[in-house]
């Protein structure tokens, strides 16, 4: 341990609210994270749906998809995700009445109810695809999000991130998440030395997706304790792929130990909070507070049959207090100060219908 991170760790505490939380203990109260939406707020949806037919997704809104029943119920867990336990799973959206252009018509107007849309990836696609396309994991330049691999525990670029299952794996795909502030505590308590090391910043690879001005990494802390919170930003696998970028300085065995640790707690039963992802599920996230990962997963031989997710990376103005680290060193902001996803310049937002 160096000095510093002695230092580091006898001043730093354990965090303590409602987004600290085990997984047992959610498994036993779903209602308390589950909403089944039931038929009339399914029908309002698809009335919504019915008003913006044929209308350009990006130029839909929470004004022109009115969801005056669903509309409140949204908002309660909207605040419950932001500033409570982090997570919800709303059930039982109406997909298989609609095209795919109309489940992503229903999915971005939802959405609108509850954030705004930023870019996932360095094509400014803000609606994106969660397929197999055959992509190899080990390639440094290709996301988890493109394969039917394994996905360790890791945060998005963004306050929320939203799923809807279009299609599920003929087997495996799980959805497993954690409080990343209940892994914090326990790593300050059986580690201090590790959680401090992980107080400093670390390098992660843009994925060749490198905003203006900016390095082809990002340097930032995995653990940023900020006003009686810690908020979480840990992808792995970019921290792993950032060694083969020319003058990013090399990982030691004590970083090593410390990601270990963090996808060995993420992982355990004790904390782990598992749930299937079932056709019309759309699972909302806090980023800041969550970890998410999925399990490994084999698909249908049928391509029409194969897993497909829509996912929403949403930026919320009243979203949890941040360090200025987030957006002025990590990654840039909204009108609105929020984390704003991966924004590259002169590439257009655009909402494609199909996996690229």
């Amino acid at each position: 341990m160096t000095a510093q991170d002695a230092d580091t760790a006898d001043a730093l505490a354990p965090v303590a609210g409602p987004m600290v939380w085990a997984g047992p203990a959610m498994a036993r109260r779903p209602e308390a994270w589950t909403c089944q939406l039931d038929e009339a707020q399914r029908a309002e949806l698809l009335r919504a749906v019915a008003g913006v037919a044929g209308r350009d997704i990006l130029a839909i809104g929470a004004a022109n998809f009115p969801l005056p029943e669903l509309g409140p119920v949204l908002a309660d867990i909207r605040r419950e995700v932001l500033h409570g336990k982090g997570f919800a799973l709303i059930r039982g959206a109406p997909v298989a009445a609609l095209s795919v252009a109309g489940i992503a018509r229903l999915f971005w107007g939802l959405g609108a109810h509850l954030g705004e849309a930023v870019s996932q990836n360095g094509k400014g696609h803000v609606l994106g695809h969660v397929k197999n396309l055959g992509l190899d994991y080990a390639d440094p330049l290709t996301r988890g999000y493109q394969t039917n691999a394994r996905l360790p525990f890791h945060t998005d670029s963004s306050d929320l991130v939203c799923l809807l299952s279009l299609q599920a794996a003929q087997s495996g795909g799980l959805s497993s998440i954690v409080s990343s502030s209940a892994v914090y505590n326990a790593m300050l308590e059986r580690a201090p030395d590790l959680a401090a090391l992980l107080t400093r910043p670390v390098h992660r690879t843009r994925w060749g997706e490198i905003p203006e001005g900016r390095k082809p990494w990002s340097e930032i802390p995995v653990f940023n304790p900020w006003r009686g919170r810690v908020i979480t930003t840990y992808v792995r696998s970019a921290i792993r792929k950032a060694q083969t970028i020319p003058g990013a300085p090399p990982l030691t065995a004590r970083h090593e130990a410390a990601f270990d640790m963090i996808d060995a707690l993420a992982a355990g039963d004790a904390l782990r909070l598992d749930m299937e992802f079932r056709v019309g599920d759309i699972q909302i996230l806090n980023n800041h507070a969550i970890l998410h990962s999925r399990t490994a997963y084999t698909d249908h031989a049928d391509p029409a049959q194969r897993r497909h997710l829509l996912r929403l990376w949403l930026a919320c103005d009243d979203g949890p207090d941040l360090p200025p680290t987030m957006t002025n060193d990590y990654q840039g902001m909204t009108e609105s100060g929020r984390p704003n996803g991966i924004c590259v310049p002169g590439v257009p937002f655009c909402a494609p219908l199909e996996a690229d």
